[in-house]
């Protein structure tokens, strides 16, 4: 916090009035079926992301990153996407969100600091949108609360960016707490934290550096005609998280799916496996099981990889080495090691949960993977942290 507060001093020759930190974040479990109102597991973690503001006497609002020493400026009444803008048409939707949202707004100087940069995937670009955000409403005295703040968030994401609303990645960002892994039920448009106790235990997020290429448009099943069928699936359980599961009977399930094509019954279908995994991981993290809770995780990355069909060998690679380093590994039931490809797919980032003891182990299998595939991999060993905080 000290380092931002003397990057934005001699940047514009004023202190901060306010610093908010927001946390970075993965998904477990999920992510790809927000679409359908399933749930999704995800983790905010210590790898945080730094806003700082300070009031200005114009009508201008002035941002800075130091980590891309990348300089920009606009107008409050000019508000434009531009490609070239990069990361800032992030904060510009945010200040174009308050404003169709009906809040006065007025001029800022504003600074992100950020080690880890938005394109490393790992909720840096939703920690900014939710830090800024914060940032204004207690530099401008905005009265209004975390909903209606929320809407104006929605609103630059969908009319300014031309950007999905995923709930999952701004409640991770907003709700979480320290040592705790939340679930989003996106039916509901509701959270629970669970805690994250395993002690032992290290989390590692690993951005391959993979360059993603779309072997699919994910739109393809994002369709109303699909989320239907899959609603047919849905059976009321008192007893599961949420309140429902989808149907398990494979010919109920067949005769349901039929009418879509192949390619999409498949996708479906890996859709409702994820969410069964889900459960079995929430279920796992519930009663302390580490076994259920990894072999689920496990399996999820099987799905995404054979069924989903949003892996790549580098990525795959990287789980195969991980599960050879569990001494447990001959008992696919009762893993003490677990990793999934995490984000959007289609490469880059993945996540790796397992013993201390195996850490140097696997960072040592990383940099066999430098040698062969070209990518120099990223490894931060992270922490569950908590959500949006106002610190100064």
């Amino acid at each position: 916090m000290e380092l931002i507060k003397e990057i934005h001093k001699f940047e514009y020759s004023d202190l901060p009035e306010v610093i908010v930190r927001t946390p970075g974040r993965f998904h477990l479990i999920g992510e790809h079926s927000w679409f359908f109102r399933d749930k999704t597991l995800s983790m905010a973690v210590n790898l945080p992301v730094y806003v700082a503001a300070s009031s200005r006497n114009d009508n201008s609002v002035h941002f800075y990153f130091p980590q891309l020493k990348d300089h920009k400026k606009v107008n409050l009444a000019s508000l434009k996407f531009k490609k070239e803008d990069r990361w800032a048409n992030t904060v510009k939707a945010i200040l174009f969100g308050l404003n169709n949202a009906g809040f006065d707004l007025s001029g800022m100087n504003i600074t992100i600091h950020s080690e880890i940069l938005p394109s490393a995937g790992f909720g840096i670009s939703t920690a900014m949108k939710i830090g800024v955000a914060w940032a204004v409403r207690k530099l401008l005295k905005l009265e209004c609360d975390d909903g209606q703040l929320l809407r104006a968030i929605e609103i630059g994401n969908r009319k300014f960016l031309g950007a999905e609303n995923y709930v999952s990645d701004f409640y991770a960002a907003i709700f979480s707490q320290e040592k705790s892994i939340i679930l989003t039920d996106h039916s509901t448009q509701s959270y629970e934290n669970i805690p994250f106790d395993f002690p032992g235990k290290k989390i590692l997020l690993v951005d391959a550096q993979v360059p993603r290429i779309e072997i699919w448009n994910e739109d393809m099943i994002r369709v109303p005609e699909y989320a239907l069928l899959l609603g047919e699936l849905k059976e009321l359980k008192t007893n599961v998280a949420g309140g429902w599961r989808y149907e398990e009977n494979p010919h109920e399930v067949n005769l349901v799916l039929s009418v879509a094509p192949e390619d999409i019954h498949k996708k479906l279908h890996s859709i409702m496996k994820e969410h069964e995994y889900l459960l079995q991981a929430y279920e796992g993290l519930k009663k302390g099981a580490f076994g259920a809770f990894a072999r689920a995780v496990n399996m999820s990355h099987e799905n995404m990889r054979d069924e989903y069909q949003i892996s790549c060998p580098e990525i795959d690679w990287i789980e195969k080495r991980l599960l050879e380093i569990d001494p447990n590994n001959e008992d696919s039931r009762n893993p003490f090691t677990c990793g999934r490809i995490t984000g959007k797919g289609f490469g880059r980032c993945f996540y790796a949960i397992l013993d201390e003891k195996n850490v140097p182990e696997f960072k040592k299998k990383l940099s066999e993977f430098t040698k062969i595939f070209g990518f120099h991999a990223s490894c931060y060993e992270v922490e569950p942290a908590r959500g949006v905080e106002i610190v100064l």
